[in-house]
């Protein structure tokens, strides 16, 4: 019960892996900030996580994120001194190849996926600092680990998203923080029925792959327990979606001589050209 009496603030808290964490961290005894555009479907999830706070803004309002940055943290102060956990869910994907895809989804999807996760991270990372404490949970996917066709823009988004959490993890691990990129493989959302098309309208139907994907619960559940084992990569995926996240799995080796190279004076030598 690592997470027992933390407060975990999700993103694309309203239906598929968003809510089933907060359903699964609420049920470890955390409290729960639930976060996305539609204020009903959140508080329906709230319904079912004991002591929430319903915090719905648009992801890509960077000035709003940083208004419930303000909101979330003032809240869970008062329950366990911060927020311990900011698990950045929310994202859109994309069915189209690139030669048909407008300039506007790139703008879109890198928007959502890759800037507003780092623009939340941003607005708390100072005060989770500050208390030396705390977990940033990116959820990226295993198309952020190997391009994948029809997803152009996502894959991109991801692959920058994982980027940033590794550098990100490079600079905080001696502040006490810990940094988790979660790359999923199909899970059983409404992922790819909300996915844009290259024109940039909802895709409106599923894929085979993710009706027959992971369960959303099963997958959440996994992830809580390897955040709880500290896991730095974790890969939530089968088959061949599992082959190609393990194959492309970063070693800890490598992230343990990225974060001593940072503690051992990176800055101050950057600083004098050395």
């Amino acid at each position: 019960m690592a997470f027992a009496g933390e407060v975990a603030w999700i993103t694309g808290a309203s239906s598929g892996i968003g809510a089933a964490i907060a359903r699964g961290l609420a049920a470890e005894g955390a409290h729960v900030v639930l976060s996305g555009r539609n204020r009903e479907a959140l508080e329906a999830v709230a319904a079912d996580c004991g002591e929430a706070l319903v915090l719905p803004f648009e992801a890509t309002d960077y000035a709003a994120a940083c208004g419930a940055a303000d909101a979330a943290w003032d809240w869970a102060a008062a329950r366990s001194g911060g927020v311990d956990l900011l698990f950045n869910n929310a994202g859109i994907s994309q069915r189209s190849i690139a030669a048909q895809t407008d300039f506007a989804v790139y703008e879109r999807i890198i928007a959502v996926d890759l800037l507003a996760p780092i623009a939340l991270t941003q607005a708390l990372l100072p005060r989770m600092v500050a208390r030396r404490k705390g977990r940033v949970a990116m959820v990226a996917s295993i198309a952020g680990k190997v391009g994948s066709p029809m997803r152009t823009a996502y894959s991109a988004a991801k692959f920058g998203l994982i980027g940033y959490a590794d550098a990100l993890r490079t600079e905080v691990t001696s502040d006490g923080l810990q940094v988790h990129v979660i790359a999923p493989g199909s899970v059983r959302t409404e992922v790819s029925r909300n996915a844009l098309n290259g024109d940039g309208s909802a895709r409106g139907v599923s894929d085979r792959a993710i009706d027959k994907g992971m369960d959303p619960a099963d997958a959440a559940a996994a992830m809580i327990a390897a955040m709880a084992a500290g896991e730095r990569e974790i890969i939530i995926a089968r088959g061949l979606e599992l082959d190609i996240g393990e194959a492309t799995r970063t070693p800890d080796a490598i992230f343990d001589k990225m974060a001593a190279l940072f503690a051992d004076g990176y800055v101050a030598k950057m600083g004098k050209g050395t």
